[in-house]
């Protein structure tokens, strides 16, 4: 095929720029990244040979790579950021686009840009577009608290199709609950059970990663645009110093993403129409022949932890979208944050560390830098440059995001080549169908580890993360080596940890592992199921076969932190396991609030939120509450105080009582089950409403709807709840522990008869319980029964 012969719509890369300063050397700027973006555009529009202020001006569509400052929720941008930076950008080169977009966060997004725009070039809905990233993170973090700080901030007006983040399946509660939340330790748990598979020791493995990356040393020392340009060996690149120190284990610091960059780079999208009357010289011309993007089940759902085989696939089905070969590629570049990333796709093409090709064009994330998101299109802008000096050969990107999450490659050519549809949707349809491997969320008992990691504080410390299979059934969980636990450490920083037999218990703070089952229980006695003299934030009163239970912060309107949830727990513990104890009434302190729920307080300072197994006020979450709790509702049940409320049996409200789910006016939900009970309790409709608004339900109303039993006087809700108890002792503790197991036995039987005619085994000990007796023979006494409890 000649030039002669391509449809006009057909894509084509025209132009390509980058553009880095580093601290410290002649030219340094203190660029923000919308200025070291603009840099890379015009480099790329110049790149195009054809006239700069009419190609700026036929740009119709931008889209910018994320930086890691705007990719989280929690980033922060200490010298202010662009509130619309593709349009930031594009103003500085010129171009008013139609089309400003913000991509989703990950490193395959530059790749996937190219594939997205193409196809819509392709598809006539667009003629000429512009894409671009850019990190000042050197910068940013060097004038942080610097008097003479730049400031970075900027207000731009025009539409913005922001994709968001893109974090589904990249984060959960699990992992930030056992220190999972940054990329080092993720993807030394993939490194780490590749050495397992491959039987390799650790000095063997070690060995490797450093001779897979002394190669990306050298492309990096020549490269003007590399972060740190300079040439490593094998040896020293795997071996501990003070400025390699260990990162999570097996990674140093050598091996790892280098994030402190000042990094721009740009790529010029057009169809060859828009190309020819640019007048673009066809020499120029590098055209997309094969392209995929398929994303990896999440993190713990993966079969096998030692690969990646959706990136894999990506790489196979865009080569044969292009219709060539490995053997047919001249360029290639794979991206290297971590050494798994390389080496996950060596494994799957049969491709060595060793390849006379080189697997980089940049040097690497570790050398040429990590521009964060950004860094494919540096490798993009590069390989662009080299198919040009070398005219008919093949090169090829492979773009990685999240934990070997999210893959996009790119095979390249200046070689004409109309533009040619992928079938990534299938091969990810079937990806999607692939069996996901069934979690533990709480994990008890004996199992075996099947990948793990230790990172390294500077302090000194160690933090051991596992992943590991129960014993009993198979199931994979997440857990953490004990605080204290040296032995574990130990195995898990120098031993052969995968494969070992260790224990696991869940708390509520998280999972964790020991070597056995004895060790466990010395580094968490078990709590005895008995009443303490005192607590710091919850006050107890027996009476007789009453427990009282007042949560006592009512300087927090009562609201619940993880050591007040503990106590909680604890009371509730030894209220359940007690026989002499045969009511509950919990309460708060003060006349203001029952409980203002979670202590947001203490979350926004930073500090580790968690709940007991127990759940929400050692109630939410408990599956047998086979005595009665009363809840003596005094002023406000906010979030998770009305969502222990819920938790309760019996409710007494006095006059002030105010009920809300108020999680979504701070961006949470309900999560300690207002969702699930509070629909059951009052009609869908109310509860829906309540639950989307923050709606508060007076005492009044709670009543007409069901969701209380008894409204008292202002301040006689203890009171009623007292007296709602002894009535409750009037009737056989056996009885009313029956009743209450049955009930919640039968709860989810949807058929009256079947509900009915269901076989419980309380039935049967209350059959052979002395309170039947005794009630019996006192009803045919005529005198009060004597419960005996047995």
């Amino acid at each position: 095929m000649t030039f002669h012969d391509i449809d006009s719509r057909t894509p084509v890369l025209v132009g390509v720029g980058q553009a880095s300063e580093r601290i410290g050397e002649p030219g340094y700027r203190r660029l923000s990244p919308v200025e070291l973006a603009a840099a890379a555009a015009r480099e790329a529009i110049a790149d195009t040979g054809a006239d700069a202020a009419a190609v700026a001006a036929a740009v119709d569509t931008v889209a910018g790579v994320r930086q890691f400052e705007i990719s989280t929720p929690v980033a922060r941008a200490p010298l202010g950021k662009s509130t619309n930076y593709p349009r930031s950008v594009a103003a500085r080169v010129g171009a008013r686009p139609r089309r400003a977009v913000l991509e989703v966060a990950g490193g395959q997004a530059p790749q996937h840009l190219v594939n997205e725009f193409a196809a819509t070039i392709a598809a006539g809905s667009a003629q000429a577009v512009l894409l671009f990233g850019s990190e000042a993170i050197s910068t940013v973090r060097h004038f942080a608290k610097a008097e003479d700080r730049p400031d970075f901030g900027e207000t731009v007006e025009g539409d913005l199709e922001d994709r968001g983040y893109g974090l589904k399946g990249m984060a959960s509660r699990l992992h930030t609950a056992h220190g999972l939340t940054d990329a080092p330790s993720q993807y030394a748990l993939f490194d780490n059970a590749r050495r397992a598979r491959l039987k390799q020791s650790r000095q063997e493995y070690a060995a490797g990663m450093g001779a897979l990356f002394a190669p990306f040393t050298k492309v990096a020392a020549a490269n003007p645009h590399a972060a740190a340009p300079v040439e490593r060996s094998a040896g020293e690149l795997v071996t501990p110093t003070p400025g390699n120190r260990v990162i999570a284990d097996p990674y140093l610091r050598y091996l790892v993403a280098r994030e402190k960059v000042n990094q721009g780079a740009a790529v010029l999208l057009t169809s060859v129409a828009t190309a020819r009357r640019l007048g673009v010289p066809e020499e120029r011309w590098v055209f997309l022949h094969g392209h995929a993007d398929l994303r990896e089940r999440a993190l713990l759902e993966r079969a096998d932890l030692s690969s990646g085989p959706a990136s894999v696939m990506a790489v196979r089905h865009a080569l044969d979208v292009a219709a060539l070969g490995v053997d047919d590629l001249d360029f290639i570049d794979l991206y290297s944050c971590f050494p798994i990333a390389v080496s996950n796709i060596c494994d799957g093409l049969g491709l060595t560390g060793d390849d006379p090709r080189g697997l980089t064009v940049t040097g690497g994330l570790p050398f040429f830098g990590g521009a964060g998101n950004n860094y494919s299109m540096h490798a993009i802008a590069e390989v662009v440059q080299r198919l040009r000096a070398r005219p008919g050969a093949y090169g090829l990107v492979g773009a990685n995001g999240g934990t070997l999450s999210k893959y996009s490659v790119g095979v390249y050519s200046t070689t004409p080549a109309e533009w040619r549809p992928d079938g990534s949707a299938a091969l990810q349809a079937e990806i999607d169908a692939w069996p996901a491997v069934e979690q533990a969320v709480h994990a008890d008992g004996w199992a075996t580890i099947e990948t793990y990691t230790v990172k390294h504080r500077r302090d000194g410390g160690r933090t051991g993360i596992v992943i590991g299979r129960l014993e009993a059934d198979g199931r994979r969980f997440l857990a953490t080596a004990a605080d204290g636990d040296e032995e574990m450490l130990d195995l898990l920083g120098d031993g052969e940890p995968v494969g070992r037999r260790v224990y696991a218990r869940s708390f509520g703070f998280g999972n964790r592992v020991s070597g056995s089952d004895t060790r466990m229980d010395e580094l968490f006695p078990p709590r005895p199921a008995v009443l303490r003299d005192d607590y710091e934030h919850v006050l107890v009163r027996r009476d007789g076969h009453i427990l009282e239970i007042t949560i006592n912060r009512p300087e927090s309107r009562n609201s619940l932190h993880p050591p007040a949830n503990d106590e909680l727990d604890e009371v509730f513990d030894a209220f359940f396991a007690d026989p002499g104890l045969w009511v509950a009434i919990l309460t708060g302190a003060g006349d203001k609030a029952f409980s203002a729920g979670d202590d947001l307080l203490y979350s926004a300072s930073g500090r580790s939120m968690w709940i007991p197994r127990n759940g929400f006020a050692g109630l939410t979450g408990r599956r047998e509450m086979r005595k009665p709790v009363i809840a003596a509702v005094n002023g406000f049940a906010m979030g998770g105080g009305f969502e222990a409320v819920l938790a309760c049996h019996l409710v007494v409200a006095d006059a002030t009582a105010r009920f809300a789910l108020s999680e979504a006016k701070v961006g949470l939900v309900a999560g300690a089950g207002g969702l699930v009970r509070l629909p059951r309790e009052i009609p869908p409709k109310l509860a829906t409403e309540m639950i989307l608004t923050g709606r508060r339900l007076h005492a009044a109303e709670a009543l007409e709807h069901g969701l209380v039993n008894r409204v008292t006087g202002a301040g006689k809700a203890l009171e009623g709840a007292r007296e709602l108890a002894w009535e409750i002792l009037e009737s056989s503790p056996t009885s009313v522990r029956a009743s209450l197991q049955i009930m919640e036995e039968t709860r989810a039987i949807p058929d009256v008869m079947d509900a009915v005619t269901h076989p419980s085994e309380a039935v049967d000990d209350l059959l052979a319980s002395e309170d039947l007796i005794e009630g019996l023979t006192a009803f045919a006494e005529k005198r009060p029964p004597r419960w005996r409890n047995r």
